[in-house]
């Protein structure tokens, strides 16, 4: 006798705010979890980059060096190394635990390279074991700025405001290209590495296949026309996320394009968000504050951060 199968429970979704770090370094930039989910990175208006801890919200470390607004940041894999980007035109490599600015640091095989993308159009590629300040390849086919890169394995993503979203294989030299029409403000690999996500000043963000540059889905409803705004995916693909101008984040189930979720996080633009890498937490930034959202009421998260 078969007896029937239980119907796949839904998955969980971060619509509970569990804190608010007022981070005070001025508006913050962009907001991102490090490479395990454990901490928080802010980047500031007041030149400065902050290491928080996700469960208690409190801030850990501030780097300072920058000479103009920091932009992004991103954690190498054994959380050892930070890169960091400004409006100064300065990419800055730093060592996490003493602050110092480093031009010379040894990353295993999977961190080798340092990545940055430039108003002026082109992506750099920096040797992080060398002491040479110049890049050891510029990539240079876009005919306007780069406003957003993402690195997967032998995968370069990089998004343009010549509304082209272009993927380079590193280790065939091939490149690949697709025309979205309209500035893109943030691209993205899907977890599963089959898809790329973009969004772009049309209010629409697009799911392609990666090989074959098939649309697989539209996603729209929010506001994004004049801002630089993050989207991703969740921690297993299921929806889709962007920021929006309105002050909500909005989620929608990746396969039926439906809008599942509208979250309210203020009255000012949501401008950057970042997944959890395994969990059901998001990060989202408004103005100078960051707000953590979990699945379930604080105490609940607190004790499952504590038993980790």
């Amino acid at each position: 006798m078969a007896f029937p199968q239980p119907r796949p429970q839904a998955p969980q979704l971060p619509q509970l705010l569990l804190r608010t770090v007022d981070c005070q370094q001025g508006a913050v930039r962009a907001v991102r979890f490090n490479a395990d989910g454990n901490y928080l990175l802010t980047c500031g208006g007041d030149k400065s980059l902050k290491l928080w801890s996700v469960s208690r919200g409190t801030l850990l470390k501030t780097y300072t060096g920058h000479g103009y607004e920091v932009l992004d940041v991103d954690c190498s894999f054994d959380n050892s190394q930070l890169c960091s980007c400004s409006s100064d035109k300065t990419v800055i490599l730093w060592d996490v635990g003493s602050g110092q600015k480093v031009n010379c640091v040894q990353f295993n095989e999977e961190a080798t390279v340092m990545l940055s993308g430039s108003i002026d159009g082109t992506v750099r590629c920096w040797d992080t074991r060398s002491r040479r300040m110049e890049p050891i390849q510029i990539l240079d086919e876009a005919r306007d700025g780069i406003s957003s890169l993402k690195v997967s394995e032998h995968e370069l993503l990089t998004g343009s405001v010549d509304g082209r979203v272009r993927r380079y294989d590193l280790r065939m030299g091939q490149l690949h290209v697709d025309f979205i029409g309209s500035p893109i403000t943030c691209v993205c690999f899907s977890r599963d590495g089959q898809c790329t996500l973009s969004s772009s000043l049309d209010s629409t963000v697009r799911l392609l296949d990666k090989s074959s540059g098939e649309m697989l889905g539209e996603y729209s409803g929010h506001v994004n026309k004049g801002y630089k705004l993050d989207c991703c995916l969740s921690d297993k693909d299921t929806h889709v996320l962007s920021c929006s101008e309105d002050g909500h984040v909005y989620f929608w189930d990746l396969v039926e394009g439906s809008l599942t979720l509208k979250l309210p996080v203020g009255k000012a633009v949501v401008q950057s968000l970042s997944f959890h890498p395994t969990e059901p937490r998001l990060l989202t930034s408004m103005e100078g504050c960051v707000q953590v959202w979990g699945a379930e009421p604080e105490d609940a998260a607190v004790e499952d951060v504590k038993a980790e």
